[in-house]
């Protein structure tokens, strides 16, 4: 979702009168109420891999009012198109996918070389067909200083006074794309002992590691594993300097805030999703047995991370 601001971006430069409705699950919905070029966010109502077509059928009669001149399916799946041809769009642009043809009156073969980026694809898909890619700006979201403030009170935590390092030490895909604990508590201690706070996000499934990382640096970061819904989280992570992350989503979410990004890979490729800022650094080893984009690191040692040290992440920072 971070990534298709691209896209929103490019759309509005071309055409400063549409409205632009992004249809998306629910816990999407505070990263486009932070992206100014969407009039609406409009919730998905279904769990992740559910079909339901005819519940996705009835939502789209339900939008048919709305008359959309072009509906731009991002997801290759077959259901991501129901929608949109039950809602009457005129135009249904995607790439072809899972036997979409007549749901898709405007479905385009994707052309990876030309292509490599998620982001490109995301750009690609609102230009006429073939036509080559403009500049793409970078993600760009909009936070609110006031909620954040407000949600550290409500935390407990005063405004900081100094700079604040961000660690996300969570990934939703698997330990493959997990920073080693220890290595971060390593990199909190460095900054804490500098005089920086250091501020732990994560997500309820983060709460073992943040509270591994609290524990190994003596109880002196704030451990937000857990405690914030999105809103807050990237409210919050607005107020740090910089943020050391896993490949996630807290990592484009961080580059879209402008911080100081040092983004750790594994078992992920860089190059097909790298944090969209010229702010962000990536560190990865490139070894022979990765990017394997496995879950769990299929020879047992996770070298592309754990060869990755602290004091190599501490020298990436800028400042």
């Amino acid at each position: 979702m971070v990534l298709a601001h691209s896209l929103f971006q490019v759309l509005r430069q071309r055409r400063a009168a549409a409205q632009i409705d992004v249809l998306a699950p629910a816990w999407t919905l505070p990263l486009l109420a932070r992206m100014p070029e969407v009039h609406e966010g409009i919730r998905l109502p279904f769990g992740h891999g559910q079909l339901k077509l005819g519940a996705r059928w009835r939502l789209g009669r339900q939008l048919r009012a709305r008359r959309y001149d072009q509906a731009i399916v991002l997801p290759n799946s077959l259901k991501s198109a129901i929608v949109p041809f039950a809602a009457h769009a005129q135009l249904r642009t995607g790439f072809i996918g899972e036997l979409r043809y007549g749901l898709l009156n405007d479905a385009r073969p994707l052309d990876q070389q030309r292509l490599p980026r998620t982001v490109d694809r995301f750009v690609a898909l609102g230009l006429e067909r073939d036509e080559v890619l403009p500049p793409i700006p970078n993600p760009c979201l909009r936070a609110d200083a006031a909620n954040a403030i407000a949600a550290l009170e409500r935390l407990g935590h005063a405004p900081p006074s100094g700079p604040v390092l961000g660690l996300c030490p969570g990934a939703e895909y698997g330990p493959a794309k997990r920073w080693p604990a220890e290595y971060f508590a390593e990199v909190a201690c460095a900054k804490l002992d500098q005089g920086w706070e250091v501020w732990l996000f994560g997500s309820d499934k983060d709460r073992s590691v943040t509270q591994d990382i609290q524990a190994r640096a003596g109880g002196r970061c704030l451990d937000l594993g857990g405690r914030t819904n999105l809103a807050d989280a990237i409210d919050i992570m607005s107020l740090t300097k910089t943020v050391v992350t896993n490949d996630s989503g807290l990592m484009h979410v961080a580059a879209a805030l402008g911080r100081e990004v040092v983004a750790i890979y594994g078992s992920s490729d860089p190059s097909h999703t790298p944090p969209m800022s010229e702010r962000a650094s990536v560190l990865y080893l490139a070894l022979g047995c990765s990017p394997c984009f496995k879950r769990e690191c299929p020879l047992g040692h996770l070298n592309c991370l754990r060869r990755i040290e602290p004091r190599q992440v501490l020298g990436a920072f800028k400042q």
